[in-house]
């Protein structure tokens, strides 16, 4: 017996009846099968490609993981899969210190990927699924590179403006290919997730000054020093915090948390299912501003962490705040389709597909989350960096 109509991400698959779907080993396996019998696209990525892409980010990001976990079990999996090559670019960039030769490295891996052709890598095998599935355009890894790039060269910023076109390529790409994910594809949408991507890498530039300093990396504004009478390249021989420092630092979060409102818009204008995880996400990368804040705006001499337990209690947060009636106002545009980005996502037709809906409710949830954060208070003991 045969039941017609069931999707597996953007592809129609007929699955035999009583057959489970889901991203166990096991069930993935015999999907895969079945597509294959039936003609459709390969599945680059097997079950373990999963799972190394989930422990990728586990250990890499524990503010990313646990908001992750509130998404639908196909999104998160997705999520993982963009996750993982993201963090192993930004690492090989690093790597490579400066000469060049990773970006070259990873636009052939890219090259493969868009041509169905991934090389033998869990994290291309699984964005070559992802990038298929969701319609999700080469140029937003494009740019991404090209901030990477920036990177490699050095590249200094005059203004803040500047800073966040840096911004733009090194997160507000992601943002967009998450709105992808979520078949987002409305230019208010659209543009409001690249800004919280931004919001975002202002948040990270505010916590890492001075170990940016530490590796001769300034994401400051020239013109902020200019102003506040101190040479930039003298600071960054000897980076120390002064008022002036923490001034520049309060700024740039005053202007993450701008972008964070403006994104709060649009995140409860998200399905029901993927609200409560950006959400999360929303307000864990947040908190690391307010963190700083209690240091003085001092990240040159401490690194600012948020505590399991408050993470736990700002994802229940997230939660409380996605169970909110959807705003009835219309989304205001700022640049729309004008904006690169937005437009690159906006004017990619989204493939069919409908969300892989997770069983179970809010207790359900509340539970995971009490096992994650038990699970990240041992991390933390064991001397492990949070993110």
């Amino acid at each position: 017996m045969i039941r017609s109509g069931a999707r597996f991400g953007g592809t129609l698959v007929d699955i035999p009846h009583g057959m489970k779907l889901g991203w166990n080993g096991d069930a993935m396996s015999a999907l895969e099968s079945l597509m294959t019998e039936q003609g459709h696209p390969p599945v680059f990525a097997s079950h373990l490609d999963r799972l190394a892409c989930r422990d990728l980010i586990k250990t890499g990001s524990h503010s990313f993981f646990s908001a992750s976990l509130l998404l639908p079990e196909e999104l998160r999996e997705a999520a993982y899969a963009l996750y993982a090559f993201c963090r192993l670019s930004d690492d090989a960039v690093d790597v490579e210190n400066g000469n060049g030769l990773a970006i070259l490295r990873l636009k052939e891996r890219l090259d493969g990927v868009y041509g169905g052709e991934p090389e033998p890598l869990p994290s291309d095998r699984c964005l070559a699924d992802v990038v298929r599935r969701y319609a999700i355009p080469r140029y937003v890894f494009d740019l991404l590179l090209e901030g990477f790039e920036w990177d490699v060269s050095g590249r200094t910023y005059k203004t803040l403006d500047d800073v966040e076109a840096y911004g733009e390529r090194v997160a507000g790409s992601v943002g967009a290919m998450m709105a992808a994910l979520m078949g987002v594809r409305d230019p208010a949408m659209v543009e409001r997730a690249c800004d919280l991507g931004v919001a975002m890498q202002l948040t990270n530039i505010a916590r890492d000054i001075g170990e940016d300093a530490q590796n001769g990396r300034l994401y400051l504004p020239l013109d902020w020093f200019v102003a506040a009478g101190l040479d930039a390249g003298d600071w960054l021989k000897d980076p120390q915090f002064l008022p002036q420092i923490g001034d520049m630092t309060s700024l740039l979060l005053s202007r993450a948390e701008s972008l964070y409102r403006r994104a709060d818009q649009a995140i409860a204008r998200l399905p029901a299912l993927v609200r409560p995880a950006i959400f999360a996400a929303r307000l864990l990368y947040a908190e690391i501003g307010r963190v700083i804040h209690d240091q003085g705006y001092n990240s040159i001499h401490e690194r600012a962490n948020t505590s399991p337990a408050r993470k736990a209690w700002l994802v229940g947060a997230a939660m409380q705040r996605a169970a909110r009636p959807m705003p009835k106002a219309a989304l205001t545009i700022q640049d729309g389709l004008n904006r690169p980005l937005v437009a690159a996502i906006c004017l990619e037709p989204p493939p069919p597909r409908a969300a892989n809906k997770r069983p179970g409710g809010v207790k359900d949830d509340l539970n995971w989350v009490l096992d994650l954060f038990s699970d990240l208070e041992v991390r933390d003991r064991t001397g492990r960096r949070s993110s």
